[in-house]
């Protein structure tokens, strides 16, 4: 393993050398490799979900060259190395499992496990319970960490009723809003549903990944159903031909 760690920490410092590297390779910085890297984990989790093993190998070797890439470009700018990253996740990791790694008895609850994180954030001198939260994350996640966050210091309602309340309050308020207050109506809608599915302790991102696969194999089977003729049908035809497709899937045809 370190062998073969050493001979991709040696590519990349050949992609990057300023007389003999790649041209591409050269010209990217953190900002232009970061959308990469977040796709490439997004790949992973695909692989996983799909059950594509060979794939998941893959794709985890590609995350691992976006580690490697950013450290590189640190390494050049002398901020830090590799070793460096592999050494600052090794000590948090220690850290985090005190029952594993130190004298610590008992086993790891979820309130110990924040009081760890939040202890990390205070010592890096977080000052708001928001700190922390990264703000490329899914939009629907980073709402339920932010509202996870919020709850930790009481901030919550303590039913369904709350969200839901406040969910067709948002919904009035969109309808109403003119143009120019249109978007921050409905990313209020959205931040309210994620609070009432939160409510029902379901993950909001699980739950529309899962809204989303559904939809796009209905949508899918429509397509399949009318042979190449979906986009001409009326709209009627269209959704009669959804309801088949739904009352098949339930097995009630």
């Amino acid at each position: 393993m370190p062998q073969q760690l050493d001979r991709l920490l040696e590519i990349m410092a050949r992609l990057r050398d300023p007389e003999t590297g790649c041209e591409w390779d050269l010209a990217q910085d953190f900002a232009s490799i970061a959308p990469y890297t977040i796709e490439e984990a997004y790949e992973v989790a695909d692989a996983i979900e799909r059950g594509a093993m060979d794939e998941v190998r893959e794709e985890l070797g590609d995350l691992l060259l976006q580690v490697v890439f950013h450290a590189r470009m640190a390494q050049e700018k002398n901020l830090f190395e590799f070793d460096d990253v592999a050494r600052a996740i090794s000590d948090k990791m220690e850290a985090r499992h005190p029952h594993i790694f130190g004298i610590a008895g008992g086993a790891m609850t979820e309130r110990r496990w924040e009081e760890l994180k939040a202890s990390e954030r205070e010592a890096k001198g977080s000052q708001s319970a928001m700190d922390g939260v990264a703000r490329a994350l899914p939009a629907l996640l980073r709402a339920e960490k932010l509202q996870k966050r919020a709850a930790r210091d009481g901030f919550d309602w303590g039913d369904t009723e709350g969200p839901a309340a406040k969910v067709r309050e948002e919904m009035a308020e969109l309808a109403e809003a003119d143009v120019d207050h249109r978007l921050e109506e409905a990313g209020d809608l959205l931040f309210a549903a994620v609070n009432l599915v939160r409510a029902y302790g379901v993950q909001a991102e699980e739950a529309l990944r899962a809204a989303n696969e559904k939809f796009e194999r209905r949508y899918r089977g429509m397509e399949n159903a009318a042979e190449g003729r979906f986009a001409s049908l009326s709209l009627d035809q269209q959704e009669a031909l959804w309801n088949a497709v739904k009352r098949t899937e339930r097995g009630t045809d």
